[in-house]
C-alpha cells in the first residue's frame, strides 16, 4: 500500500464530481447492454473520471467540483429534505410557512400549536 500512497501523492484524488462521474459510468454501462453506442460514452465517462483522479491540477479540479456544487445544490438539498422527512418521520412533521415558504420541521401528536417561523417571524396555527 505504501507505493499507492507514493504514486497518489500530489495528485487531485477523488472529490463529489468524481464519485457522480464514477455513478454515470455504470449508469451508461448498464444502458449499454440493451444500445451499444452507450459502451462508447460509458468508457469515455471512465477515462474522463481516472483523469480528473490522477491529475496534479488542484485548482482546475477544485474549480470543476465546485461548478458541479453550485449546479446541483438545488437537487442535493431535495434529496436530504426528503431523507430527513422519512428518518424522521414518526417524531416530527414538516410544513411550509405560508408567508416564506420556508420549511420547518415541529413535533407530532402536539395538537393545535402557534409556529413562529425563524426566517420570517411569521406566527401560524396548526395540527399536528
Amino acid at each position: 500500500m505504501k507505493w499507492l500512497r507514493n504514486f497518489m501523492y500530489g495528485r487531485y484524488g477523488i472529490d463529489q464530481f468524481g464519485n457522480f462521474l464514477f455513478g454515470l459510468y455504470f449508469i451508461c454501462l448498464i444502458f449499454s447492454l440493451f444500445f451499444s453506442p452507450m459502451l462508447f460514452l460509458s468508457y469515455a465517462v471512465l477515462i474522463y473520471f481516472f483523469y480528473r483522479m490522477f491529475s496534479k491540477q488542484y485548482y482546475k479540479r477544485r474549480q470543476e467540483n465546485t461548478f458541479y456544487l453550485e449546479k446541483t445544490s438545488g437537487i442535493r438539498k431535495m434529496v436530504n429534505r426528503q431523507k430527513n422527512k422519512f428518518k424522521y418521520r414518526k417524531t416530527h412533521k414538516y410544513l411550509r410557512c405560508p408567508h416564506c415558504k420556508q420549511y420547518l420541521r415541529v413535533p407530532k401528536g402536539k395538537g393545535n400549536i402557534t409556529i413562529t417561523c425563524p426566517q420570517c417571524h411569521q406566527q401560524f396555527d396548526k395540527r399536528t
